[in-house]
């Protein structure tokens, strides 16, 4: 018995199953402490081999974890508690600026690309034991690549980003690794790290990307990989700078056997140029996907590094789902040399928004950030109080929490559909939430 709950189950998949309903449900929460192993069985009946390997799947799960004496106890922030489920329900006349979703007005028809490439399947059809990428695509992916200043290296694609970085994870790591991610970061990225079985650490960032100290201070303890949005971080609009780029592979260079996966979310609707950290470390991965450019439908995403990652990456691919569609690799083929999209154009858009709202934030004296990309960051005191108000104003926000390890509280503003003549309010509102929430936390 464990408080008013009882772990149930003869067999370790049936005692692991119990547990994770537990938690899923809230009856066992974030920090319980389970009973030693032994304890288990002898409530349960079972040999205490059963109990340990039910654990050890609950560790690799993400659910739970082991702190050698100390015992084990379900994980703080644990893969059953998606951060995806933080988030705001949008009542009937509500301003929705909490989606994080690009501007449809801004994505290119999708109906053209696809028809031919529907054709090209007719005359050509893609049969089993073809080969996975589409050879154009792969040829433009990495002319466009080498381009961008990232190191030679073969070509996949995958089911959009997280897709790939959870490919690429997978492809070197074991549960109980550490990851060093941004804080704040991508909310999903934060889920599927413990839901690895990995554990994270968080390292700071600011305007021009993760901040080389904490950087240095997670591989120094241990961290085995670093994930870095390049351009258009999710949820603060950061972009690495070319000083930031050298002092972070400055940093990789001390530890050459960290997995870097870096993830090009603001390819094509961003107009800073982009600075890779890819080719320090033995092994990486670069990531882009065609989301917010394209459509978040298309899921798609190209990714390339160095042989032995991709090798086991595409290896593993091919015994499961086997290949992205190549009439989609077609269509996202065609739409990339039609040019469908104008990237100036697309960051000229955002970041016009972007820019308004920030300038706006300025003047009634909310500091804001948001130096690329679709989104705004506002720190604020209380995020409940503050997202609450703004809702009572006819806005939704994002609350930072689905977003924040150990950062302060915050909340995300995507501009993407935001008019002109819509700024002001929203900024009005801002104030207004942030004005009541500073004064609640000093009472």
């Amino acid at each position: 018995m464990l408080g008013d709950y009882p772990i149930q189950g003869r067999g370790a998949a049936e005692i692991s199953a119990s547990v994770e309903a537990a938690v899923g449900s809230g009856a066992l929460r974030p920090g319980q402490l389970l009973p030693p192993m032994r304890e288990l069985a002898a409530r349960l009946g079972v040999n205490p081999n059963t109990v340990a390997a039910a654990y050890r799947t609950l560790r690799e799960r993400g659910v739970i974890e082991t702190d050698g004496r100390r015992g084990s106890r379900v994980r703080a922030k644990p893969a059953t508690t998606g951060r995806e489920f933080i988030r705001v329900d949008v009542p009937p006349g509500v301003r929705d600026a909490s989606a994080g979703n690009p501007d449809t007005a801004l994505l290119p028809p999708l109906a053209p690309a696809f028809a031919w490439a529907a054709a090209q399947g007719d005359r050509d059809p893609v049969l089993y034991g073809h080969a996975p990428v589409e050879p154009g695509l792969a040829e433009l992916a990495r002319a466009d690549l080498h381009a961008d200043g990232v190191p030679a290296g073969p070509v996949a694609v995958a089911s959009g980003s997280l897709d790939a970085i959870e490919r690429v994870l997978a492809a070197h790591l074991r549960p109980g690794d550490v990851v060093a991610v941004e804080d704040p970061g991508w909310g999903s990225l934060l889920d599927l790290v413990p839901a690895l079985g990995l554990r994270t650490v968080p390292v700071g960032l600011d305007d021009e990307g993760p901040v080389p100290q904490d950087v240095r201070r997670a591989l120094e303890a241990g961290a085995r990989a670093l994930i870095v949005t390049d351009r258009a971080q999710n949820p603060t609009g950061a972009a690495v700078s070319a000083p930031r780029a050298r002092a972070l592979r400055a940093v990789l260079a001390e530890h050459p056997d960290t997995l870097l996966v870096e993830d090009d979310h603001g390819h094509r609707i961003v107009d800073l140029p982009l600075h890779p950290l890819a080719g320090v470390t033995r092994h990486w991965a670069f990531v882009r996907s065609a989301a917010k450019a394209y459509g978040p439908d298309l899921r798609f995403a190209v990714l390339a590094g160095d042989d032995i990652t991709l090798d086991r990456v595409s290896g593993r691919q091919r015994l499961g789902p086997g290949w992205v569609s190549r009439i989609t690799q077609r269509a996202v083929l065609r739409m990339w040399t039609d040019e469908a999209v104008d990237p100036r154009a697309v960051a000229r858009a955002y970041g016009g928004r972007r820019d308004a709202l920030i300038a706006a934030l300025a003047a009634r004296g909310v500091p804001a950030r948001g130096r690329s990309g679709l989104n705004v960051w506002v720190p604020v005191p209380d995020e409940t109080g503050a997202v609450t108000r703004l809702l009572q104003a006819g806005w939704a926000v994002a609350p930072g929490a689905r977003f924040r390890v150990e950062s302060p509280p915050g909340i995300r503003i995507t501009v993407s559909t935001l008019a002109q003549d819509e700024i002001d309010g929203l900024a009005d509102a801002v104030a207004a939430a942030v004005r009541v929430s500073s004064v609640r936390g000093y009472v």
